[in-house]
């Protein structure tokens, strides 16, 4: 736009030269004429419009859409984890038993039929569960991450090493095998009745600690049309990726079908890794939408920059209840013949908090209603109760989710 100002300045310049010398130059201004529209235009355009058109957001294509049909698999395994100190499963947990005795048999370690379950000691191995994800495109040799989880009652996975551990998808074929010594984020210690824990000492994971051996069978050259799948479904960034796309490549190559799905028209002679490498770093303008998250569990809000609200006044107080429990002796008199006896003494005191008042006027913004929320004193949950009213009342304009 900066630009085309800048073109029909000069040439409206050009034009009243033209008119103070010499008619002719005045036939030759038919695209000059069109530049003084424009420019005419600008001008009488609000000069917010500007600020609003750079306070789009720009994203890269990948970063907010996906193509159609390349996707992850994710995998799952059973296995065991020995070498641990004396952490792993009790006796009372069956499978880890009956885990080793089938591993120690395919080793060809033969076991008297006498030992059981009662019989076996295993606090030093624990049964888990593996999972992991692949890659679309993953060969066989490529590597994954993993993750490992007791399916015990182990306390600590600490120093243990993962045996190999066949993976499974959702057909039910071995697509990875996994093996490797675990990466624990947390410990867990403690004696005589001491303990302490720091984060999930019962999950780990392995870095690379698995091998493909099965790839899902997938080639780009197969499909007969590829598409665009948008991460959040919105008509006016599907357009507007289908535009930019179409602009960067300077041919219709984009066509928005919906809110979320943006189809490809690529020709079969082209080469779809270079053309989808080219699309994927295409900028294009964002609108998301105005949400505000709510976790009730842990009393987090987080609020988007887009969010409007409207002219509302809020009060807002609350009620203590305070219930204390206290317990007597009776003592009966002498020779009376009675008991002594314990007696329960409830009090119940309830105290009503003053109405704290929030008047936001025409233009305020999210940052108003934080600051006001913090000098009245509000607790995340009194947050949480006047955002979810606010939205009711129609004075919030964005999206609610609570988790």
């Amino acid at each position: 736009m900066t630009i085309a100002i800048a073109v029909c300045s000069i040439a409206v310049g050009s034009i009243r030269h033209a008119v103070s010398s010499s008619r002719a130059v005045i036939r030759q201004g038919a695209k000059s004429r069109l530049c003084l529209l424009a420019f005419v235009v600008a001008l009488a355009m609000p000069a917010d419009g500007f600020a609003g058109e750079a306070r789009v957001n720009l994203a890269r294509v990948k970063d907010v859409a996906t193509v159609e049909g390349i996707r992850d698999n994710q995998l799952i395994g059973y296995g065991i984890v020995v070498g641990l100190r004396g952490t792993g499963d009790s006796s009372q947990t069956v499978f880890p038993v009956q885990t080793l005795i089938a591993t120690l048999q395919r080793m060809g370690v033969t076991l008297p039929q006498s030992a059981g379950s009662s019989s076996m000691r295993v606090q030093n191995m624990a049964a888990v569960f593996v999972a992991g994800t692949l890659a679309p495109f993953s060969r066989p040799g490529s590597k994954l991450d993993i993750t490992v989880s007791s399916a015990g009652d182990a306390r600590t996975l600490e120093g243990g090493l993962l045996l190999m551990t066949p993976l499974y998808g959702p057909d039910g074929q071995i697509y990875a095998q996994a093996q490797g010594p675990l990466v624990i984020g947390g410990y867990s210690a403690g004696g005589n009745g001491n303990s302490k824990q720091l984060n999930h000492p019962t999950t780990g994971r392995i870095p690379s600690g698995a091998i493909v051996e099965r790839t899902v069978p997938f080639e780009l050259k197969q499909l007969h049309g590829l598409s665009l799948l948008l991460n959040d479904a919105d008509f006016r960034t599907a357009e507007s990726m289908a535009g930019a796309i179409n602009l960067e490549l300077a041919r219709p190559l984009a066509h928005a079908v919906d809110s979320r799905r943006i189809d490809l028209a690529i020709a079969s002679t082209e080469d779809i890794p270079e053309v989808l490498a080219r699309v994927e770093a295409v900028n294009v303008q964002v609108y998301p939408r105005a949400k505000v998250v709510v976790n009730e569990r842990t009393g987090t809000v987080v609020i988007g920059g887009d969010v409007r609200l409207q002219p509302v006044s809020i009060l807002h107080g609350g009620l203590a209840v305070t219930v204390t429990s206290e317990f007597a002796v009776s003592q009966p008199n002498a020779l009376s013949g009675g008991t002594t006896q314990v007696v329960q003494q409830t009090t119940v005191q309830a105290q009503e908090k003053p109405v704290n008042r929030i008047e936001l006027k025409q233009g305020s913004t999210v940052d108003d209603l934080v600051q006001s929320l913090q000098q009245i004193g509000a607790s995340a949950r009194d947050v949480i109760s006047i955002l979810q009213a606010m939205k009711q009342a129609g004075a919030l304009e964005a999206e609610l989710e609570v988790l």
